[in-house]
């Protein structure tokens, strides 16, 4: 006697299919097949099991109670089913293999992402070089400025050091003391 389960809501990339063989493999169960699709716009596993009766009971006992933990069940379907289910190792092996596919998949992506963002780094490291370079440049600028100010204010002092000077003798010479 097989069975088709259809379980709805937010069911798909939140490992349903993997929790699902688990409890079939759980129950020894050797006739299964689980495909995420989409029914009229929402998410849905459709699960096909095939056993006997007291392992199909159990299986369903344990969808309508277990669930993933970011899964979120709106809805869950039981019907006979008369056609043909796969074992449950071909299953396994067909499932394995979209798996390793999508961690491929994510690890190009993975790869693409950390290759823009070194790209952005050397860019970065680039204008903070470019930055230091011009900052340098101001800094010799303003130093220099800075010495030729003290220049002119050191002949200034000088200046007016040596008019105190001539002024301090003008007045001793015209008899003002100090």
């Amino acid at each position: 006697m097989g069975l088709k389960i259809t379980i709805i809501g937010k069911v798909h990339d939140v490992g349903y299919r993997l929790f699902l063989l688990e409890l079939a493999d759980l129950l020894f169960i050797e006739k299964f097949d689980a495909r995420n699709v989409k029914i009229n716009g929402k998410e849905a596993v459709v699960v096909l099991v095939d056993g006997d009766e007291g392992q199909l009971n159990e299986f369903v006992e344990m969808v309508k109670s277990e669930k993933p933990e970011m899964a979120v069940v709106e809805e869950i379907k039981v019907e006979e089913y008369k056609g043909r289910i796969r074992d449950i190792e071909r299953f396994r092996a067909s499932f394995n293999t979209v798996q390793l596919s999508k961690i491929v998949q994510v690890g190009l992506q993975m790869l693409q992402k950390q290759d823009q963002m070194l790209q952005k780094q050397e860019e970065t490291i680039k204008e903070i070089r470019a930055t230091r370079e011009e900052l340098k440049k101001e800094i010799r600028e303003v130093s220099s400025k800075l010495d030729k100010t003290n220049e002119l204010l050191e002949r200034r002092f000088e200046r007016l050091e040596e008019e105190i000077e001539r002024i301090k003798k003008a007045l001793i010479k015209a008899g003002i003391e100090l």
